[in-house]
């Protein structure tokens, strides 16, 4: 079984130009809320990971199955479809306060590590900060730095 390249990994490409090239005006407004956010909560300036996601931070991962790779810590991509936020983690014991969040944040729909927001206007803004910062928090105690 030949080893294979991991797509996603930081590049040198400017994430406001990034930004700038997102075809939606509300999409593009929305990033930069959602940029704004995560320089907030997180404390770094982002990267881009692959064509389209911006992350903060990063970690080193080994699966169970010896392939092991680095990925940002906490991220997002404006999407044509929805507004997707990498909630990474899985919460571990923090689930239920997660939960808690999500039942008070709005229309959404999740996937294993992401959140799917069509537009920002649908969730509370409060809400969502605290799910990131939720996210972080276990992200840096699963993968202390």
């Amino acid at each position: 079984m030949g080893k294979t390249e991991i797509k996603t990994k930081a590049t040198e490409i400017s994430v406001a130009d990034f930004i700038a090239a997102v075809p939606d005006a509300r999409r593009r407004e929305e990033a930069a809320v959602i940029d704004a956010m995560h320089r907030r909560v997180t404390g770094l300036a982002p990267k881009m990971w692959g064509p389209s996601i911006i992350g903060y931070g990063s970690y080193d991962y080994v699966y169970d199955s010896g392939r092991s790779g680095t990925m940002c810590r906490a991220g997002f991509s404006p999407r044509k479809a929805a507004m997707t936020l990498y909630l990474m983690g899985h919460y571990l014991d923090r689930q239920p306060e997660a939960d808690a969040l999500l039942a008070e944040l709005g229309k959404y729909k999740n996937g294993k590590s992401c959140l799917y927001v069509n537009k920002l206007a649908d969730v509370d803004l409060d809400v969502l900060e605290k799910l990131v910062v939720l996210s972080w928090d276990v992200m840096n105690e699963r993968y202390p730095a």
